[in-house]
């Protein structure tokens, strides 16, 4: 898309956490160093199970003391149920203000100059009664709203930005291969270096400890990631998810989220490398689909080549 649009989220939702320790709270249970979290840079990561198995992932906030913490709506309930568990004595208080907050998405060309946003990808700052952020994952991501509902969109209007729908925006994300929650995450079963959360800035491995630690970084340094989730040009009927994606007769792949002509899709290197690498067609039922590596994956799949 060649201008500002922006459009309102409805499967995201807000967590709001305050509190004298809530940063050092989080620090030692996500995968991202909270280090940078400040008032001018927001960051995105994890919480995985002790196994290491993907359970949450979310973009956090900072407005003052407070932390804004915004995450797949259907499961908040649950991520506040996790993290209350991890509390204890601490020091945090967490309150789901779903029914008084929303989530935006602002993107395409103009975004940053629209919201008065520089600094690269996770420049925050204060806008309206909520904050403002360039995704953390990826510069041409766009951007992130957290305010209270109702204010933002008439914010977004008077800047320049054009409204559109959601599905506008679900499409943007799936043409730069960026997962979403829930759809390409699967709960208890997804690997954070298979669903390429260290390259989009989710995971830190020089900051300490956190929950699931050990298989993450195991996974890592033993060269352990034998999938990929990569994004997909589709001709023909989009295939569900969950659907096999085959290499003549063989299983290569698993679809993930989709829509229209593109989506992800979670590779078996191996089997795909086998099959005869990016070059080779899979098929599913009347569709054909072709593999792509995302333009901002610097992650080695030579295998993979053409």
């Amino acid at each position: 898309m060649m201008e500002a649009n922006y459009c309102l989220l409805p499967g995201r939702g807000v967590l709001r956490l305050s509190g004298a320790d809530v940063l050092p709270f989080l620090q030692a249970l996500i995968t991202r160093d909270l280090d940078s979290l400040t008032p001018a840079r927001a960051v995105y990561g994890a919480l995985l199970t002790p196994q290491g198995k993907y359970l949450f992932d979310f973009f956090l906030a900072r407005r003052g003391d407070v932390l804004l913490l915004e995450g797949e709506a259907a499961r908040l309930e649950a991520l506040a149920k996790r993290l209350n568990m991890y509390r204890l004595r601490a020091d945090v208080k967490i309150e789901d203000v779903r029914a008084e907050w929303e989530v935006l998405a602002a993107f395409g060309a103009g975004t940053e100059a629209a919201l008065g946003l520089t600094g690269g990808a996770g420049a925050a700052m204060a806008y309206g009664d909520g904050v403002a952020f360039l995704d953390p994952r990826l510069p041409e991501a766009g951007a992130r709203i957290i305010a209270p509902t109702g204010q933002a969109g008439a914010m977004l209007a008077a800047a320049g930005c054009k409204p559109v729908a959601a599905a506008d925006y679900d499409y943007f994300r799936l043409c730069l291969g960026l997962p979403d929650s829930g759809r390409d995450l699967v709960v208890d079963k997804s690997l954070m270096l298979e669903s390429n959360l260290e390259r989009l800035h989710g995971v830190d491995f020089d900051k300490g400890c956190f929950v699931g630690q050990e298989l993450t970084a195991r996974t890592k340094y033993r060269a352990l990631v034998r999938k990929r989730l990569l994004p997909v040009r589709i001709d023909g009927p989009l295939p569900d998810p969950g659907t096999p994606l085959l290499a003549g007769e063989r299983e290569v792949a698993v679809m993930r989220s989709g829509q229209g002509d593109r989506g992800l899709a979670l590779v078996r290197v191996d089997r795909m490398a086998e099959a005869g690498g990016l070059g080779r067609n899979l098929t599913a039922g009347a569709a054909t689909l072709t593999l792509e590596m995302p333009d901002w994956a610097d992650f080695e799949l030579p295998e993979l080549k053409a």
